[in-house]
C-alpha cells in the first residue's frame, strides 16, 4: 500500500516538474527541479542557512547572480534561496571526473576551461541571459582559501551583464559549513544594471557591495 501511495506521489511529482519546466521553456533544466526539493532537504538538514534580503533574489528577466566563494557547496545557497533556475558555471575538471558529472550535467551548468580563453563557456553563459534565464558565477574566479575576506574580481560578470543588460543580484555567504550549523547564511544585496558605468567602475561597484556585506555579518550588524 505505500509502494502505491509513494508511486502516484513520484507521479504527481514529475507530472508537476515537467509542467514547471514547460511553463519556464526550461526543459534542460528538468533534473534541476526534479532533484533541487529532495536534496535541498538533504542539505537544509545537514547545514542549516539563513537568508536575508530574499526578496532582492526574485528579478524577473535576464539575471546574474555573483557572490564570494568560500565552499564548494556555495552554488546550493542561491539555488535554494531563489525561485529561479541558476544555471552555474562550474570549472570544467567536475566535467572529467566520473564521481561528479553526471550530476553538473543533469542540473544545467556550463563546464568552463580555466587553463584558457574559453569561447564556448562564454557562448553558453551569453544564450542564457539571452533567453531572459539566470546566471550564476563567482567573479573571485576561484574559491578564496586565503585571509582576506575577498579576493580580486574578474570582469566577465560586469562585462556579460553590460553587453545583455542583465540585472546583477550579488550575494555575500558568511559562516562555515559544519554539521549543523548555526551561522551559514546567505545576504543578498540590491540588484542593480551597469547601464551607462564603466566596467572597471562597475567591478569596484559589484566589488564593494559584497565586501560591505561580508564586513557587516562579520561585524554583527
Amino acid at each position: 500500500m505505500f509502494l502505491y501511495i509513494f508511486l502516484i506521489l513520484l507521479c504527481i511529482y514529475i507530472i508537476y516538474i515537467t509542467f514547471k519546466s514547460y511553463q519556464k521553456n526550461e526543459f534542460k533544466m528538468f533534473w534541476y527541479n526534479f532533484l533541487k526539493m529532495p536534496l535541498g532537504l538533504i542539505f537544509k538538514f545537514y547545514y542549516p542557512f539563513k537568508v536575508a534580503n530574499k526578496k532582492y533574489a526574485e528579478v524577473d528577466g535576464p539575471v546574474l547572480f555573483c557572490g564570494n566563494h568560500i565552499h564548494l557547496m556555495d552554488q546550493c545557497l542561491a539555488i535554494l534561496s531563489s525561485k529561479r533556475p541558476i544555471h552555474y558555471m562550474a570549472k570544467i575538471e567536475y566535467f572529467q571526473n566520473p564521481k561528479t558529472s553526471w550530476f553538473f550535467n543533469l542540473v544545467g551548468c556550463i563546464p568552463v576551461n580555466r587553463q584558457i580563453h574559453d569561447d564556448n563557456a562564454k557562448k553558453e553563459a551569453y544564450n542564457v541571459l539571452e533567453k531572459n534565464l539566470a546566471l550564476g558565477l563567482f567573479p573571485e574566479g576561484t574559491r578564496n582559501k586565503t585571509k582576506e575576506l575577498l579576493q580580486p574580481f574578474k570582469f566577465g560578470a560586469v562585462s556579460m551583464a553590460k553587453k545583455t543588460n542583465a540585472t546583477i543580484i550579488p550575494f555575500a555567504i558568511t559562516g562555515t559549513y559544519k554539521f549543523r550549523t548555526n551561522n551559514l547564511k546567505i545576504t543578498y544585496g540590491k540588484p542593480f544594471k551597469v547601464g551607462d558605468l564603466s566596467l572597471e567602475d562597475a567591478n569596484e561597484k559589484l566589488y564593494n557591495i559584497i565586501l560591505n556585506m561580508i564586513k557587516d555579518e562579520k561585524n554583527g550588524k
